[in-house]
């Protein structure tokens, strides 16, 4: 009974093994993840992520306009007033395409952090949409649609300044290989007990 338990546990851990290097070489791509905030004087403020391959993405990725992006994959902003309630939550990018005409994006991987003019949120035309536009490190501004002309009223600002910071989290082909090594050292000790008691 116990040598059809560890030809099983092997067997799992082959299998998961052969997964993993399934997936690695199948799923070659690395998307890396990033947070960000924003702080308005008034206190409003904005919480968003963004994600890009990080295989094929250059030192410097710039984006703009509405259709398939260069090389984001996905941007999702949420804006809240003053008490911390939610004004709105839009995904600028989502599957490698964004939805905005205004859309206007810059990011230096190697420095991780935004520069230049910026503009994501709202987009569409819509009127009570919220937008957030400016230059990073000049001024950013909190602004809402109120026709489909164009017309936007000023909510908040500050002075440019916007936070980034990393959200990396393991790739499933390191989860799979983490689960492996597991079934493996599970195998591994069973073996020896099978063996001692023998």
């Amino acid at each position: 009974m116990k040598n059809i338990f560890t030809k099983i546990v092997a067997i799992a851990a082959t299998s998961a093994a052969t997964v993993t290097l399934a997936s690695g070489v199948n799923n070659p791509a690395q998307a890396v993840d990033f947070n960000f905030n924003w702080q308005g004087n008034a206190g409003y403020s904005a919480i968003g992520s963004f994600s890009y391959d990080e295989t094929t993405a250059p030192t410097i990725i710039s984006e703009s306009g509405a259709g398939p992006t260069n090389f984001l994959q996905s941007l999702n902003v949420s804006f809240f007033d003053p008490s911390n309630n939610i004004l709105g939550t839009y995904n600028t990018v989502s599957a490698g395409v964004s939805q905005s005409n205004f859309f206007t994006f810059n990011f230096d991987t190697s420095t991780q952090s935004l520069f230049g003019p910026f503009n994501i949120g709202g987009g569409t035309g819509v009127i009570g949409e919220y937008f957030f536009s400016g230059t990073v490190g000049d001024s950013l501004r909190l602004r809402m649609d109120v026709d489909q002309l164009g017309t936007s009223i000023l909510i908040d600002e500050n002075s440019g300044s916007i936070q980034v910071s990393s959200a990396s989290v393991p790739e499933p082909t390191a989860i799979l290989g983490l689960l492996a090594l597991s079934v493996l050292g599970i195998g591994s000790n069973l073996k020896k007990k099978n063996q001692l008691s023998c």
